[in-house]
């Protein structure tokens, strides 16, 4: 019998369900110390079909285990994507006084007497952390008369307003909703129009503060925006996001969000969303996505599961020379899972050829530092033959690093899977940083101490396990070269 760790493509480290299609993370929410992972689910396929909320659990954001489905369709539809919030001071009356979880989605159906599709907004609530939930006798609690792309709540509590506010996806804007207890909602404002990319449907919302540099004096507020994929557009489904001001009832975006930026440059981390309700105490905001693409993401060539989630990773404003940046690092648990294999200072590029010739590995990370002139590439996953290789490199001259998977493995499946994808970083540093997480079917690349994320998903032979690395010059100096294992928890 196979083993789930057996599986071709099966992640090592990442976060897949036992069975079945997964997309969307849902309902992130922290309390009695455990994170919640929720998803969208298709229990009984490989394909996106009838989207119930599957549900994981876990300590320390890297070791999950899978519970029962959470929400299941119901007479008001399937259950679409949504959020998690703790209700500290009962605000809904649903916890006689207590605290207690309460998830916000999307009800999907279709309305028949007026033969369109509507999506609606509902509530679900829990009173035994999260291991089984009631659906809110009151719903749907939010619902559009005209608008039939409507989806994807994602709720927080605002302190200065003293009310939860809600942002929801509205066909190719966002609108903001306020509500004193979850289940009377007021509309407060629109967003969207005339301003960032439009490539596809709005879709997956967050909206959330940040100090810069960790100064609370310096707060901007922080808006994520999915973009579903559309024919005309090869790079398919991507998140991009917006800086700027948020008084309670608009959000107003600053000179800097004219211009169009995407939370990752891979063709695979898609509806990002960060966690609720992280304690004060500990102060990260932490987001995870679905590594996948709409392009394709029904087609790629697992079998018993299909989607993955990407790395957590901590989301922070920083001061960088390009002006107010947001930065994205893996969350620091992700160190726990490894264990050092090389490491080398002060090297050059033939030295670390002679190391990596005798390795074979497929769930490792790289870690390297160079001057910021330097080209260099890094060949990962690669069969001996190397017919299949995926590429990782940066080329000084355009201070541009690269992931290249053109030959990375099973791209027969969508035309558009094969490719090269890049990312601009700063060349007025001194060095060129790069942390890459290789996995058994995905590769995150994270430059310059979190400027730049790149997520891309590939599907080589489970013999495909060599490294190498070249330059133009086979003396090139490097700072360091570090590989650290993977191993199965």
């Amino acid at each position: 019998m196979i083993t789930q760790s057996q599986e071709k493509y099966r992640p090592l480290y990442h976060f897949t369900p036992q069975q079945g299609w997964i997309n969307d993370p849902n309902g992130l929410v922290y309390f009695n110390d455990e994170y919640h992972l929720f998803f969208q689910y298709h229990p009984d396929g490989t394909v996106w079909g009838p989207m119930h909320w599957g549900h994981a659990i876990s300590s320390d954001l890297v070791n999950w285990q899978e519970q029962p489905i959470a929400l299941a369709p119901d007479e008001h539809g399937t259950i679409f994507s949504g959020s998690a919030v703790v209700d500290w001071h009962d605000t809904t009356g649903f916890f006689n006084g207590q605290s207690g979880l309460v998830a916000i989605f999307t009800h999907h159906d279709h309305n028949y007497e007026l033969d369109h599709i509507q999506q609606r907004q509902s509530l679900a609530y829990s009173h035994d952390a999260g291991r089984t939930w009631i659906k809110y006798e009151g719903n749907p609690v939010l619902e559009h008369d005209e608008l039939i792309d409507f989806r994807d709540p994602k709720v927080f509590w605002h302190q200065e307003t003293a009310r939860w506010i809600m942002i929801l996806a509205c066909g190719q804007t966002v609108h903001l909703y306020g509500s004193p207890n979850l289940k009377e909602w007021t509309f407060l404002s629109e967003f969207g129009d005339g301003i960032g990319s439009h490539a596809g449907v709005w879709e997956c919302p967050d909206l959330f503060p940040l100090m810069v540099d960790g100064d609370a004096a310096t707060t901007k507020w922080v808006m994520l925006v999915s973009i579903g994929s559309s024919d005309d557009f090869i790079e398919g489904s991507r998140t991009q996001y917006f800086m700027g001001e948020f008084d309670g009832v608009t959000f107003t975006p600053d000179d800097s969000s004219q211009e169009i930026r995407w939370l990752d440059y891979g063709r695979d981390h898609y509806a990002g969303v960060c966690w609720s309700d992280i304690p004060v105490e500990d102060g990260r905001r932490i987001c995870i996505g679905w590594m996948s693409n709409w392009k394709y993401a029904n087609l790629t060539p697992t079998e018993q599961w299909r989607g993955a989630m990407s790395i957590p990773r901590e989301i922070t404003l920083e001061q960088r020379a390009q002006g107010i940046t947001l930065i994205q690092r893996p969350v620091q648990e992700i160190n726990t899972m490894r264990s050092p294999i090389v490491a080398l200072e002060n090297t050059t590029i033939a030295e670390v050829q002679a190391k990596l010739a005798s390795l074979q590995m497929d769930s490792y990370e790289i870690q390297i530092t160079a001057d910021i002139k330097s080209t260099f590439a890094l060949q990962l996953r690669a069969s001996s033959s190397q017919d299949q290789v995926t590429v990782v490199g940066y080329e000084g001259d355009a201070s541009e690093v690269y992931i290249d998977r053109s030959h990375s493995g099973d791209h027969t499946f969508h035309q558009d899977f094969a490719g090269r994808h890049t990312a601009k970083v700063d060349h007025n540093l001194s060095t060129i940083e790069l942390q890459i997480y290789v996995d058994r079917s995905s590769i995150e690349v994270f430059a310059n101490d979190g400027q730049v994320a790149m997520t891309d998903l590939i599907f080589p032979d489970h013999d495909a396990q060599g490294l190498g690395i070249q330059s133009p010059d086979q003396h090139l100096p490097l700072s360091s070269f570090h590989i650290y294992q993977f191993m199965s928890s």
